[in-house]
């Protein structure tokens, strides 16, 4: 198990934790939460051995295998699949060492080795590379690519394939979801949920925790403290706890009153009966845990538009794509004020083309689109992140776009962000990625949109301003129209879905648990009939024989058992018959006879309870038989 005993932990002057106690035990998968920069990054360093404590223990089984996913990546030259391959050590330590073996001719070594990779799986490492790189939204080309052709977010996705593939009994994961779209997600929890060892996960994907973990760890005030449960059991407890408090009645009254007023709008107009409940049920909810949320530092909302036209796009025929490539065809889709959107459909279908198009990004190929005349888009992308000047301050960024408000003004805004003081006079360099969203966000509502086209907006940011995020949200008067892996998101702040795929749009009727069902029947189309899956046609003739000799090794020990228990069996046909033909003879059942009666009538039973279980046994043993050699006879 894991233990922290007041333990206390220090980076610089800053302390993070001081008396902290923590017990997980092995097998439970935990989601650690707490506010940037409280100590999360460093309590896993501290577990991984690279950092040590300033007082109390840090105790874990001196045997676990550890794997965490890695934020940086060196071996660019690498095939993507041999990265991920890496990640087992062990097994590449054997490839190795059989290299040197059958350089040199060694045959005692070579059988020697050949035994250790069959113990590692390596005869298939290869194939479950792939399916791992699969899972996380890879083609089959993308797999053989050198790491060096791949963008910061597909990196990190190798990252996590390879912490995956590492054979471990503590597996530690930062943000994992960062740069995953939904269809990978959803594989991915998926995938841990299986996954048999103790597992610590950092997050800001409520529904993503929610599905994978049984505990929550919170990092609060330098301590850790530890709910059963996931996160939304977390929030329920928590705002137990805080409800007492005068300052979370207060806020919690204020976000009663805007929610009740939103709802009533929602309800109004719920003609889609299922999503509608849903939605209402999801900010009926958000109003039972407003106040585990009390301390949080984020309070905004998009300034209303001034003006606004309806519709606010019209997109007829359309025709998308880049250059000479079309993507979509025949896109019909009209945005109205009020319009609550969420665009779902596979990695690459054409999503982000849609949303580049509607902000002007992209031009359309064909087709005609319209644009309102009071038409004011605020457009969210994860590139805008790197259109910042670097050089500027959040108060001059916004100066910039607001020349004549008062400084207070916008220091009072930007307040909403949680920059304040002296971080809304710092330079955006020294911001971190949410730190970045955030301003990027700020812009946006400041500039009175009446169409939001948000593409992952939820990127870098942590739980509570998400949670500001979808408030605002709820609260915008225009339309809306967004790509997120945010579930909680999409389910709180839309009225429907859009389905991209196959090259066309179209509304998708149903919910996001519809839309899991539907992934996975559209990933079934995907493959050719007669084909397996990636990496299934890299396996050599070699690793079959290996195959097949193994199941052969396996094959003659539950032979003989079952011979064995048939002959058992057969023994004992013999006493159970031998014992009926003495209680078949008239003459036992006289009256000086009765002590042998019962006797035998006790053997008797005791035969035939012994006779149901050797022919339980046996029968098992029978089928566990025949399953081994159909495996034998398809591995051959």
């Amino acid at each position: 198990m894991i233990r922290l005993q007041n333990l206390t932990l220090q980076r610089g002057p800053q302390r993070l934790l001081d008396g902290a106690e923590l017990t997980l035990h092995p097998g439970q998968k935990a989601g650690l939460i707490g506010a940037n920069g409280a100590g999360k990054s460093s309590l896993f360093a501290l577990l991984r051995g690279e950092l040590g404590a300033d007082g109390g223990d840090c105790l874990l089984p001196p045997d676990w295998r550890i794997a965490h996913m890695r934020q940086e990546i060196e071996t660019l030259e690498r095939q993507a699949v041999d990265y991920v391959l890496d990640g087992d050590q062990h097994l590449r330590s054997v490839q190795q060492q059989l290299g040197v073996a059958e350089a040199a001719h060694d045959g005692h070594a070579i059988a020697r080795l050949h035994l250790e990779l069959d113990n590692a799986n390596g005869y298939s490492a290869d194939a479950r590379a792939r399916k791992l790189l699969a899972g996380l939204g890879f083609s089959n080309a993308q797999m053989d690519q050198p790491v060096a052709d791949f963008s910061g977010g597909w990196r990190m996705r190798l990252n996590l394939a390879q912490a995956l593939m590492c054979p471990s009994d503590l597996l530690l994961l930062d943000e994992p979801t960062n740069h995953l779209d939904l269809d990978a997600i959803l594989w991915l929890e998926s995938w841990l949920k299986e996954y048999p060892g103790t597992l610590i996960l950092i997050s800001h994907d409520r529904d993503f925790l929610d599905a994978v973990v049984d505990h929550i760890v919170h990092l609060e005030q330098q301590k850790l403290v530890l709910y059963r449960g996931g996160y939304s059991t977390f929030e329920r407890t928590r705002a137990e706890r805080l409800a007492q408090q005068q300052q979370a009645f207060e806020k919690q009254q204020a976000q009663r009153a805007h929610m009740e007023k939103y709802i009533a709008r929602f309800k109004a107009q719920a003609t889609k009966a299922r999503q509608a409940q849903s939605r209402i049920k999801a900010l009926e909810r958000l109003e039972e845990l407003a106040p585990a949320h009390v301390d949080s530092p984020f309070d905004f909302c998009f300034r209303e538009s001034q003006k606004i036209s309806s519709p606010l796009l019209d997109l007829a025929e359309g025709r998308l794509g880049y250059g000479d490539k079309t993507v979509l065809q025949q896109v019909k889709l009209q945005l109205v004020p009020g319009a609550r959107i969420g665009l779902l459909g596979p990695n690459g279908a054409g999503k982000s083309t849609l949303i580049k198009t509607l902000s002007g990004d992209l031009q359309p190929l064909g087709g005609r689109l319209q644009r309102g005349e009071n038409l004011s888009i605020g457009y969210f992308a994860q590139h805008q992140l790197d259109s910042l000047d670097n050089k500027a301050s959040p108060l001059l960024h916004l100066q910039r776009i607001a020349p004549s408000e008062r400084e207070q003004t916008l220091r009072d805004f930007l307040g909403g962000f949680d920059f304040r003081g002296g971080r809304c006079d710092e330079a955006v360099v020294n911001f971190s990625g949410g730190e970045k969203a955030r301003l990027a966000l700020a812009l946006i509502a400041w500039q009175r949109p009446n169409l939001l086209l948000l593409d992952e907006p939820t990127n870098h940011l942590d739980l509570e301003m998400r949670l500001a995020l979808t408030m605002a949200l709820q609260e915008f008067s225009g339309a809306v129209l967004v790509v997120s892996h945010d579930r909680h998101l999409l389910k709180s702040t839309t009225d429907e879905f859009l389905l991209v795929a196959d090259g066309r749009v179209q509304t998708f009727d149903g919910d996001l648990d519809d839309y899991s069902r539907w992934l996975v029947d559209y990933r079934a189309r995907q493959i050719p009939a007669g084909t397996s899956e990636p990496g299934a046609d890299k396996t050599d003739r070699r690793a079959q024989r290996q195959a097949a000799a193994a199941l052969r090794q396996q094959l003659a020990p539950h032979r003989r058992e079952a011979e064995k228990l048939e002959k058992a069996l057969g023994q004992l046909h013999e006493q159970l018959a031998g014992v009926e033909a003495g209680l078949a003879d008239a003459a036992i059942y006289e009256a000086g006879r009765k002590d042998e009666l019962r006797e035998q009538l006790a053997m008797q039973a005791k035969l035939k309870a012994r006779e149901a279980g050797l022919e339980e046994q046996w029968m098992a043993a029978l089928e566990q038989l025949e399953a081994l050699e159909q495996q034998l006879a398809q591995a051959e």
